[in-house]
């Protein structure tokens, strides 16, 4: 049973945005802490943002000030708004609670940014 599906990735050039979404069921969502993780070609997954129940937020240092991470609690629904795309954002882009959940990484959706 697919639990959590994201949209919204695409091939943009450099300095374009994009907004990613999360779609997740009930019993993932509730009021936990939620996560935006990616993984380039040939390296490990890392974490991106994370959002808590209540809306605080933090991010990682390489994309603090171009992401936004917001959440729609009665639509079950994570996003991850990025803006002033860079060729370094390439990567195949999955929501997650935070911590993550080994058993629910989907399918994620690709960015792709050209230079």
């Amino acid at each position: 049973q697919v639990q959590l599906v994201e949209s919204g990735g695409g091939l943009v050039q450099a300095g374009e945005s994009l907004t990613l979404s999360c779609a997740a069921s009930g019993s993932i969502f509730n009021l936990n802490t939620m996560g935006w993780y990616r993984q380039a070609p040939g390296k490990q997954r890392e974490w991106v943002a994370r959002i808590t129940g209540g809306g605080n937020t933090n991010y990682a240092d390489s994309v603090k000030g171009r992401f936004t991470i917001s959440r729609d609690n009665a639509k079950n629904i994570v996003y991850l708004q990025m803006n002033s795309l860079k060729p370094d954002d390439t990567a195949v882009y999955y929501c997650n609670r935070d911590p993550a959940r080994f058993d629910l990484w989907g399918q994620g959706t690709q960015v792709t940014v050209s230079s």
